[in-house]
């Protein structure tokens, strides 16, 4: 079985993921073959004080790059939007950075 540490890699900090925290959605870089079930279990296991109502994830490819005459691809990462229920409490990682 994956640890936490393993499905959660970091929150992702960006304007657009910033405005969505009034609304009590949150975006992480979580692992490549983590799906929803885990991820929902690893942040309700992190922050015990949240209730997760639906996760969102979105894969994206890396990008080409090249230097000279060699190429290669930038990693690919996982994205999970969490979205919590109403009468769960937000979580207060984020709570100074608004």
């Amino acid at each position: 079985m994956k640890s936490v540490a393993d499905i959660i890699v970091k929150p992702l900090i960006t304007e657009k993921s910033m405005d969505g925290i009034a609304d009590k959605r949150y975006v992480f870089e979580v692992a490549i073959d983590a799906n929803k079930i885990e991820i929902k279990k690893a942040l309700e296991t992190v922050f015990p004080s949240i209730k997760v109502a639906r996760v969102n994830t979105l894969r994206t490819l890396g990008k080409m790059k090249r230097q000279g005459m060699h190429q290669g691809r930038t990693r690919e990462i996982k994205k999970a939007y969490v979205t919590l229920t109403e009468d769960s409490k937000p979580i207060e990682f984020f709570e100074g950075m608004v």
